[in-house]
């Protein structure tokens, strides 16, 4: 499970940076559909950012790998929040379903509860 467990930190980890970095004007445009400051879209993003950093760091040091999971997982439930809310396509809601999907796969890997 562990090799599945390390695909799965590097594609949240790259889909994350991806996200963020190279297509950070869909961001700026949801975050403003979603009525949020530029603040808290900065927050967010920082948040992100270390949290993926932390689940590649996971790789070799496995106790960076539980934490991290488990708050990626909320941030991508809180889009599915806003997401929700703000009434948006399926195809908008995947990708952070995807991802919440895999932070709880990863969560339970590190805690050995598969």
């Amino acid at each position: 499970m562990t090799n599945y467990s390390i695909f799965a930190q590097l594609i949240v980890a790259i889909s994350i940076v991806i996200v963020w970095v190279f297509r950070f004007q869909n961001v700026e445009r949801e975050f403003k559909q979603f009525r949020l400051s530029n603040l808290i879209r900065s927050s967010v993003g920082a948040s992100k950012i270390a949290l993926s950093t932390l689940l590649v760091v996971g790789i070799w040091y496995s106790e960076f790998v539980f934490i991290p999971s488990i708050m990626i997982a909320f941030l991508m439930l809180s889009a599915q929040y806003f997401h929700f809310k703000a009434n948006s396509t399926w195809q908008k809601r995947m990708p952070s379903l995807v991802l919440l999907g895999l932070c709880v796969f990863i969560a339970l890997v590190s805690k050995e509860l598969i």
